[in-house]
């Protein structure tokens, strides 16, 4: 079921409990969007992402990339990365955000998926270095997929397709009841960028 559906007003509040996710829609004009994701494509030091599993090291298909107002180091999936200085076009992104959301973000972590055959399993963005229970604002472009909830109790789920220059902003317990994931699908030929405001604390 998507419940997401029956939303547009961005103040409502599109999880049934424990949580606050809220969708904006497109914030970008798809002529800005366009412009963006060449930028991006083009302009990030993209890397196959890592992961240590069961003591294995694990190299994905999927791309992503650490940027922050400062050398942060981030760690998740057992790998620590170290944050590159903001590019122009994540400043001018970030900055679009926080008018948005009326929040402040210091870090963003962007993921490349070059088609639907890529995807992300269920988890949350629960790393000690994240302000605790702080704003993730997670920005869309290229293909749209879609995106789902599951709470981690009750196993409800919810999806929703995130569009071409959308923001999306996952607030308050969300990380703590709520696991996310971008399900793979072969509908989907063309690649996405995604990228993750959020707030590094310490």
């Amino acid at each position: 079921m998507d419940l997401f559906s029956q939303f547009d007003d961005v103040h409502v509040n599109l999880l049934p409990k424990d949580g606050t996710v809220q969708y904006y829609g497109m914030v970008l004009p798809k002529k800005e969007a366009d412009a963006y994701y060449e930028a991006l494509l083009n302009s990030i030091e993209w890397r196959n992402d890592e992961a240590i599993i069961f003591g294995k090291r694990v190299v994905t298909k999927r791309k992503v990339a650490w940027y922050a107002e400062q050398a942060f180091e981030y760690s998740y999936s057992n790998i620590t990365k170290t944050a590159l200085p903001f590019t122009k076009e994540l400043v001018a992104l970030k900055k679009l955000v926080e008018h948005e959301t009326n929040e402040t973000y210091n870090s963003c972590l962007l993921n490349l998926y070059h088609d639907g055959s890529e995807g992300m399993a269920w988890h949350s963005d629960g790393e000690k270095d994240l302000k605790k229970n702080g704003a993730i604002a997670s920005v869309s472009l290229g293909a749209a997929r879609r995106f789902g909830f599951k709470h981690k109790r009750t196993k409800e789920t919810v999806y929703k397709v995130l569009e071409h220059g959308s923001l999306l902003v996952m607030k308050d317990e969300t990380q703590t009841h709520w696991l996310h994931r971008l399900p793979p699908t072969k509908k989907v030929h063309r690649p996405r960028i995604n990228l993750t405001f959020r707030t590094i604390v310490g």
